[in-house]
């Protein structure tokens, strides 16, 4: 959003108040900012329920490619392992969609929701800031004839201008007013609105999460050898790389 007054029709009379004018500008300003934030809210959201998902398709997809490896035709306690991976990947997966679901009802939506607001609102201001316009034009006019030689016409001319000038001065009052009364209300109303979405978000996390620990901590229990402590098993696949290294198919030139 933006707001740029025009500049043309000023009268020498102060018709809005200056603290009154600040006032405005400060509110306007925060529900702007709100504004911004709640679009970069939004957009990094969905940013990273897609990244959550793309990331567990990759797991799964790379299980099954582990289980069509030839290794797994030849070696029983490979393909034991691999389809102990596979499942805790599957497992992960429905989790994560499940929490994607979560956070995309409970969360984005209603982020979506709040900032289809902010159209209505950028109108509104856009109508108060034309009926200021048409205040300080028919304002400017009256004070020009007001300083003119009292004559008929001219009061003739004063009274008409007066009373074009009623009806719109009436007009940016109640456009102001209910802009100062609402914009405040509008912008603390954000704290009870987003509340409950981020306690969502939070207790979806928290699931996951959970899930998460009870899926690896099986998978663990599965591939881990009995007697096998972690340094025991790092030599031994020191060993077989180097194994692997000594054939002259990986030897350098």
């Amino acid at each position: 959003m933006s707001w740029i007054p025009f500049k043309i029709g000023q009268p020498k009379k102060q018709i809005i108040p200056k603290t009154v004018e600040r006032d405005f500008e400060r509110e306007y300003g925060r529900l702007q900012q709100l504004e911004d934030q709640t679009k970069r809210l939004q957009k990094d959201m969905k940013k990273s329920t897609d990244a959550d998902l793309a990331m567990s398709k990759s797991a799964v997809k790379i299980s099954l490619d582990l289980l069509s490896n030839p290794l797994c035709e030849q070696d029983q306690e490979f393909l034991k392992m691999v389809t102990a991976l596979d499942t805790a990947m599957k497992r992960m997966d429905a989790f994560n969609q499940e929490k994607v679901n979560q956070i995309q009802k409970t969360v984005i939506e209603p982020l979506k929701k709040f900032g289809s607001v902010f159209p209505s609102l950028n109108m509104a201001v856009k109508r108060r800031e034309q009926a200021l316009q048409d205040y300080r034009r028919l304002q400017a006019k009256v004070e020009k004839y007001e300083e003119k030689e009292k004559t008929g016409p001219v009061l003739a001319k004063l009274h008409q201008a007066r009373e074009e000038l009623r009806p719109v001065r009436d007009d940016f009052e109640a456009k102001n007013k209910q802009l100062l009364d609402e914009m405040p209300r509008f912008y603390n109303s954000r704290l009870n609105y987003f509340q409950p979405s981020f306690e969502s978000l939070i207790r979806a996390q928290v699931v996951y999460y959970s899930e998460m620990h009870k899926i690896f901590g099986d998978l663990t229990q599965q591939l881990d050898q009995p007697g096998h402590s972690d340094e025991q098993q790092e030599r031994e696949n020191e060993a077989r790389l180097s194994e692997l290294r000594a054939l002259s198919i990986v030897a350098d030139d």
